[in-house]
């Protein structure tokens, strides 16, 4: 099961990792944020302890929201040594996903 990050660990969570991690910004009412889920699930598992994969919910944590632009969702950006170094603003497939990641072990 994917992470839950927050305003108030995004720092700790995110930023301070020594790994890769995967951040989806979502909403609770958004359709492609759904579909996106099971995905983000999928990864997180597949990638246990090799990358942090989590879950923010834009509407609970307002303030990295904004701090990172996000507009649409969902947006799912990774972040290596504490700078996005990737972004994907839409639901896209799981292979798409993978291959990003792949890109920046």
């Amino acid at each position: 099961m994917a992470a839950t990050f927050t305003d108030s660990t995004f720092d700790t969570d995110v930023l301070k990792s020594d790994k890769l991690t995967v951040v989806d910004f979502w909403a609770e009412w958004c359709g492609p944020c759904k579909a996106l889920g099971p995905i983000i699930d999928q990864l997180s598992t597949e990638y246990a302890g090799k990358v942090n994969i989590g879950k923010l919910d834009v509407d609970s944590n307002p303030e990295t929201s904004m701090k990172y632009g996000i507009r649409s969702i969902p947006t799912i950006i990774f972040v290596k040594n504490g700078q996005v170094v990737d972004k994907i603003m839409s639901a896209v497939p799981k292979a798409q996903l993978q291959s990003t990641i792949e890109k920046h072990l």
